[in-house]
Order: structure tokens, then C-alpha cells, then sequence
């Protein structure tokens, strides 16, 4: 009996088809790894301008403003801010002074609470805390100039730097 060399051959091309297409798996295996990310405290912080417009140095009633710092720190850490004496010299944080013309200067005070009576400055309880949340937290700075100083007329300024520590 003769055999085809035509059909033998197809015949084997289909077997080895058939034979190397079929997945030769055996079993599994698995392997497990971390993925992982540290978040670092972080905390920015803004401010806009005190200005207390006009000051009557006849006037009886003190000269109050305000204005705000903000911070963005990250969610859940704890900040709090701090405000320094300002530039003049010999100024405290409870004395604060602005620099106006010739030899004169204006006091004037910054507090954390709208009654005006807990003084903000840069250390222990002077300071603002408060914890992250993830979005701007406004802080109402409230200043005030009291009456009756003897100051000659012109511009009176200081500079405050506001610092938040996290």
C-alpha cells in the first residue's frame, strides 16, 4: 500500500498545528509586591493688607480693621501661625508701632478674637492653631489703633510677618 506524500504530509502539518497551538500550562504561580507613598506635612500661607484708612488723632474712639491670614496645609496636620512685632524698633508684639513722618509713630495692636482682647504674636499662646483640612483656612486678623496719640499728619506704616509653623 502506497501512502500520499501529499496527504501524509498534511495530515502531520496538522497535527503539529494542532500540537503547538494548544497552551502547554501546567500549573500557576503567584507573586504579590508593595506599592507605597509617604505625604509629607506641608503648609502654605498668604495674607492680605491691614488698613486702617483715616486715623483722627482728636477722635475718642479707637481706629479698628482687619484683615486675614490664610493657610493650605495638608489634611489633618497641625499648624499654627504666629505674628511678629513688626519692623520698628524696640516694638513688641504687644507694642506695635508704625513709622511715620519725622520722629513720630503710631501704636497700634493685632488680636486673634473679634472682642479685641487676646493679643497675636509669635509665641505659645499668642499664636493661631488650628489642623489642616486639605482647603484655605481664613484667619481673621483684628487690629486696632486706640485713641487719643499725639501724632503729626502723614503716612504711618509697618511691615508684620506672618509665619505658620508645621
Amino acid at each position: 500500500m502506497r501512502i500520499n506524500r501529499v496527504a501524509a504530509f498534511a495530515v502531520a502539518a496538522a497535527i503539529a498545528a494542532t500540537i503547538s497551538s494548544a497552551p502547554a500550562y501546567a500549573g500557576t504561580q503567584t507573586a504579590s509586591f508593595t506599592v507605597s507613598a509617604d505625604v509629607a506635612a506641608n503648609c502654605t500661607i498668604s495674607a492680605t493688607n491691614l488698613d486702617f484708612t483715616s486715623y483722627d488723632p482728636t477722635s475718642a474712639t479707637d481706629k479698628d480693621a482687619t484683615s486675614k491670614v490664610s493657610v493650605l496645609c495638608t489634611n489633618s496636620s497641625a499648624w499654627n501661625i504666629g505674628l511678629s512685632a513688626g519692623g520698628f524698633s524696640g516694638a513688641t508684639v504687644t507694642t506695635r508701632k508704625m513709622t511715620g513722618p519725622s520722629t513720630y509713630s503710631l501704636g497700634y495692636s493685632l488680636f486673634s478674637d473679634s472682642s479685641r482682647s487676646v493679643n497675636w504674636g509669635n509665641v505659645g499662646t499668642e499664636r493661631v492653631s488650628g489642623t489642616g483640612t486639605g482647603a484655605n483656612q481664613d484667619n481673621t486678623v483684628y487690629g486696632r489703633i486706640p485713641s487719643g496719640q499725639n501724632v503729626g499728619a502723614g503716612h504711618y506704616s509697618d511691615s508684620i510677618t506672618a509665619t505658620v509653623t508645621f
